[in-house]
């Protein structure tokens, strides 16, 4: 599969990207909905990109302009894969890369916090959304009106809330569902 960026500063930049079936890129069709609803310029924005994969929508993030992006990535030639794609970067902004598990790895993004943007796409196999956005209220990472981002499969039946994190809107995409979380710290 050929991944390039869909739009910013390093639009058309191809990136390297996982083989095999089990691996399941943002394609770009969902990625430029993803990025119509967030606004296509994301000026100094702070991303956190969990399960990041080849580090796509991260890297999405930074070419619309956010100032720094953490991906993190468990899977080894995965993480490979979000350095070599981070390279094309070129200073266009800060960039961190965590090799743990996500759940585990947010209290060592903490120091690059807190965070505007999340984008949370796990394997859409073993439930992880509901535990991992659970962690992620937990963890004090998120900044006021932040918000997180869910890919998941659109049968996936996702939680209206948790704690402060409120269901704003879900997007489906053929068999993709995009839900947006609004972090209120007041509630």
């Amino acid at each position: 599969m050929s991944l390039r960026i869909t739009g910013g500063a390093l639009r058309g930049r191809r990136l390297k990207s996982p083989a095999g079936r089990d691996v399941r890129p943002t394609s770009s069709r969902v990625r430029e909905s993803i990025f119509s609803i967030l606004g296509q310029r994301l000026d100094g924005l702070r991303v956190l990109d969990l399960f990041a994969g080849a580090g796509t929508l991260g890297l999405e993030a930074a070419s619309r302009g956010a100032e720094h992006v953490v991906f993190i990535e468990n899977d080894r030639s995965h993480a490979a894969l979000v350095e070599s794609n981070a390279a094309a970067l070129e200073g266009l902004c800060g960039w961190r890369l965590l090799r743990r598990d996500a759940r585990a790895a947010l209290p060592a993004a903490s120091a690059d916090g807190p965070f505007d943007l999340v984008f949370l796409d796990p394997p859409y196999r073993g439930g992880m959304i509901p535990d991992t956005l659970e962690a992620l209220t937990r963890a004090n990472l998120l900044a006021d009106g932040a918000r997180v981002i869910v890919e998941s499969h659109h049968k996936q039946e996702l939680p209206e809330s948790v704690g402060a994190l409120v269901q704003d809107q879900r997007r489906l995409y053929k068999t993709t569902a995009v839900t947006i979380y609004l972090w209120r710290s007041d509630q």
